[in-house]
């Protein structure tokens, strides 16, 4: 049974802060989506009831006790690979990558869930693990990482396939690792990155190019990071509003309610615009750190750890890609970008962490 007194650890803050920038992203993906041009609210009502089955799934997830999530880590896990295994087999293709299962009108995107099963999969391993010692330790975590980082990286989805190796590097450096081992991940990790980019589709490579160079092909892979700059450069201080951004209202600006939301916040809001939702962030994953420090158990904490790394990566691989210092991924912004799987996922996450938070301390009667 679910005791009333365990909501005196409840993070109120948290949820406030997630409840702004999903309240953010629905005012953003309205001007973004064209509403006044089309008339069509589809995209404000599917991301406005994502934030509605998301905060249904924190209640839910808040109920049990989060440890008990380990005991069914491995079948979470088997789960999150048939989930992307019938990717590959049955996924519906859209913009090159063959991503989604249509159930019908709803498309669902098994990927966005996998990186929250990898977090309690990665946490349970090394939850019984003081330090890792020696090399061999990481072998098996490693193929745990491997399988679902290769099926990702076949539909191709490169972003995905990053937030697990940032997940899996901040889990690992959490845990207890000795400098030796830790080094010779890194050495790895350098010795087959010629190997990855082999690996890498075409387009892929050449959005690694473009992101050194973006008027090499200023029409074709270089055109998306152009265009935003010129967005969120023309927002200059306070923004030229919302419905009125030129980049944004003209369709210059390639997917403005997913991958470049920021560069629409950035022309219609502004300097102010953006920062206030940086801020956000920010309070955001400091609260979730806080929860990441204070929790009871090693697993509790690796878990918010794991869900740290995978936002921050997030956060910063996006805004950095609009404005040119990072190379275009694909990955969506936290809470921001239109996208139903990704905000439930994410919600889900912040359910994760509200019930560390709130079990972070034995209830006394």
């Amino acid at each position: 049974m679910f005791d009333k007194k365990l909501l005196k650890n409840f993070d109120w803050g948290l949820l406030i802060v997630v409840l702004l920038i999903s309240i953010y992203s629905v005012i953003v993906v309205t001007s973004a989506s064209h509403v006044i041009q089309t008339g069509s609210y589809k995209k404000v009502i599917v991301q406005s009831a994502a934030i509605l089955i998301g905060l249904i799934s924190i209640a839910l997830i808040c109920l049990f006790d989060y440890n008990i999530l380990a005991k069914f880590s491995t079948f979470i896990y088997i789960l999150n690979l048939f989930g992307l295994v019938l990717v590959l087999a049955t996924g519906k293709v859209s913009n090159g990558a063959q991503s989604w299962i249509s159930l019908g009108p709803v498309d669902i995107q098994p990927s966005e869930f996998s990186k929250l099963a990898l977090v309690l999969t990665l946490a349970n391993m090394f939850s019984k693990t003081e330090e890792i010692k020696t090399f061999k330790e990481l072998l098996w975590p490693m193929v745990y990482v491997g399988i679902p980082f290769i099926a990702v990286m076949l539909q191709p989805d490169l972003g995905t396939g990053l937030v697990f190796i940032a997940i899996f590097l901040a889990i690992v450096y959490i845990s207890g690792i000795r400098t030796k081992v830790l080094g010779q991940l890194f050495a790895l990790g350098i010795a087959l990155l010629p190997i990855g980019y082999k690996l890498l589709k075409p387009y892929q490579r050449n959005r690694l190019l473009s992101f050194l160079n973006p008027e090499l092909d200023p029409m074709g892979t270089g055109y998306h990071v152009i265009q935003s700059k010129i967005a969120i450069g023309s927002g200059m201080f306070w923004g030229k509003g919302l419905f009125h951004g030129s980049q944004t209202q003209l369709y210059y600006l390639p997917e403005a309610w997913t991958d470049f939301i920021f560069s629409v916040v950035g022309e219609e809001l502004g300097f102010i615009g953006a920062s206030i939702l940086i801020v956000l962030y920010a309070i955001m994953l400091y609260k979730a750190w806080k929860i990441a420090y204070n929790a009871k158990d090693k697993y509790g904490m690796l878990v918010a750890v794991g869900i740290i790394a995978m936002f921050t990566f997030h956060i910063f691989e996006n805004i950095g890609m609009t404005i040119g210092i990072m190379p275009i991924t694909g990955i969506p912004l936290p809470f921001m970008s239109y996208g139903g799987s990704a905000m439930v996922a994410d919600l889900m996450a912040i359910g994760l962490l509200e019930n560390i938070s709130m079990r972070r301390q034995k209830i006394n009667f």
